[in-house]
């Protein structure tokens, strides 16, 4: 993160955020930080479907009462625990809250029986592959043209075993 966005972001002591399960009066906060982080923002009926799915490891990240990040993830029939989306509020980045929200949702999928945790990533986007790398996550392929305006992605691993948790 730039030294500009740091200083945008609102300081907030981690100890006063909240993570739980989300619940669909958070749908709407949720897209809202979605749409304002990434260039493609999936639709409502999936966050829905996750919700209905997935009510364990659909969490929010919740500040005075406001929703300030997310993460969606699941567990694969194969164990692969997946890591759908992670974001956090432009205004509150720089705090810790993406990294509460990964940690919550790799031990809540290791939990579930994950032997290893997935995701993909913009290649350009330094940021999230330097948090996913302090966590052990490790690039396994490049995924040509994997989004639909081209962008490669990289798929990125964490074998449960090396999980070090918090």
């Amino acid at each position: 993160m730039s030294t500009s966005a740091r200083e945008a972001s609102r300081r907030i002591p981690l100890a006063m955020v909240v993570i739980r399960p989300a619940k669909l009066f958070d749908i709407p906060e949720v897209m809202r930080i979605e749409r304002e982080s990434f260039r493609e923002a999936y639709p409502r009926g999936l966050f829905l479907m996750f919700l209905e799915n997935n009510p364990d490891t659909f969490l929010v990240a919740e500040y005075n009462g406001k929703v300030v990040g997310y993460v969606m993830g699941y567990l694969r029939p194969d164990l692969e625990g997946h890591i759908m989306s992670i974001a956090v509020d432009k205004e509150y980045r720089g705090n810790g809250i993406g990294s509460a929200l990964l940690t919550e949702v790799i031990e809540r999928l290791i939990k579930r029986g994950a032997r290893y945790i997935g995701l993909e990533v913009r290649v350009s986007n330094e940021n999230a592959i330097r948090l996913y790398e302090r966590f052990g996550f490790r690039k396994v392929k490049r995924i040509i043209g994997y989004y639909s305006d081209g962008e490669d992605a990289y798929y990125m691993l964490l074998p449960a075993e090396e999980w070090r948790g918090s």
